[in-house]
């Protein structure tokens, strides 16, 4: 592949929808904050819609945002990832112990003096990805199956483990670190019943789907008729989300562009450093490109749906928690789309090592 490859791969693989989606974004953060400022009570009205303290406009968003996702994955796969115990372990480990560490450490060293801010990111830390991975991990040619099967997995432990992980950094380590914080009425089951709400509930509708979809009409149909005509409602679900989220927050963004640049630089550390040491994680224990690619971005990405669920179920709609996860997708996009750039920059030099190394 020579330099100039990569734009031409990228941006032929998008279809228009994908192509411009940061554009999408920024227009629906923008239609959000008018639609805050020109239209009086709506903020009140949007947080009134609820069950229980469960934002229903909220939860309409989310919901349809992850389900195409979660039918797109191969569930009867796992097989093909679970035998390479060096992908398998490193993942794990990647996404389970040291992803929700390091945001940890980045949320209280940029954030010392903002705690919800702060809270907010840490949440978003424990918020592995499985939603866009799998398109910036197609667009840089990284093992199709072994992400498929990484973000089952996630999914999985996702449900298990959240609960457990947000009541250890949210409350234990702060304490055992003597670090000032305040005191957040939140148990294990508060954080986890949102997971199993907002993830529990299209997950299974993904699964059913596809076991369902796949009996009826075989696997060639579902995956060239059915996904394709669901796929687009991930991208609706995040745009319609955004544009609620930022009605909501458009007082507090607009009166505090210092914060949300505050809340921006943690993210960019953590995902420089998630993805270039899941790389090079890869590439030292022999998984070669494509898999080490998948490592990577399945690391290095977080579900910010998830995050924005678990903040806006228990902190509120208009909280600083929320805030920090709705900022999160802003810079995950353009971060991650530069990334595949470079993970395709990286595949020659990948490709050139291999060849040097079994040449005579």
């Amino acid at each position: 592949m020579t330099a100039t490859a990569p734009p031409a791969h990228v941006l032929g693989a998008l279809s228009v929808l994908d192509r411009f989606l940061p554009v999408w974004i920024i227009a629906a953060m923008a239609a959000g904050l008018l639609l805050g400022r020109l239209v009086p009570g709506l903020d009140a009205a949007l947080d009134a819609v609820k069950i229980g303290e469960i934002s229903l406009p909220i939860a309409l968003g989310l919901l349809l945002m992850m389900y195409p996702v979660l039918a797109k994955v191969r569930y009867d796969r796992l097989g093909t990832v679970t035998g390479d115990r060096r992908l398998l372990i490193s993942s794990l480990a990647l996404n389970w112990v040291l992803g929700p560490a390091l945001m940890f450490a980045l949320a209280w060293t940029f954030l010392p003096d903002l705690p919800e801010y702060r809270t907010g990111l840490i949440i978003v830390g424990l918020a592995r990805c499985i939603a866009m991975v799998l398109i910036w991990n197609d667009l840089a040619c990284g093992d199709r199956e072994a992400a498929a099967v990484l973000v089952a997995l996630n999914s999985i432990f996702q449900v298990i483990a959240f609960g457990a992980l947000g009541w250890f950094y949210l409350q234990v380590l702060p304490g055992r670190l003597g670090l000032t914080q305040n005191v957040l009425q939140v148990s294990a089951w508060d954080i986890a019943q949102y997971v199993l709400i907002f993830l529990g509930i299209p997950l299974l509708a993904g699964y059913l789907s596809r076991r369902l979809g796949e009996r009826a009409k075989g696997r060639g149909w579902y995956e060239a008729r059915f996904l394709p005509k669901v796929g687009p409602l991930a991208l609706y679900g995040l745009l319609f989300t955004i544009v609620i989220l930022f009605a909501l927050q458009g007082h507090t963004i607009t009166s505090r562009p210092g914060d949300v640049a505050r809340i921006a630089l943690p993210l960019l550390a953590y995902f420089a450093l998630m993805w270039g040491g899941s790389f090079l994680t890869g590439k030292a224990i022999g998984l070669g490109y494509e898999r080490s690619t998948t490592l990577a971005f399945t690391a290095a990405g977080n579900n910010f749906e998830l995050a924005i669920a678990v903040a806006v179920g228990v902190f509120g709609v208009t909280s600083g928690q929320a805030l920090a996860g709705v900022v999160g997708p802003l810079i995950e996009v353009p971060v991650l789309v530069a990334l595949v750039y470079l993970s395709l920059a990286l595949r020659d030099r990948f490709t050139a090592a291999g060849k040097a190394v079994t040449a005579p």
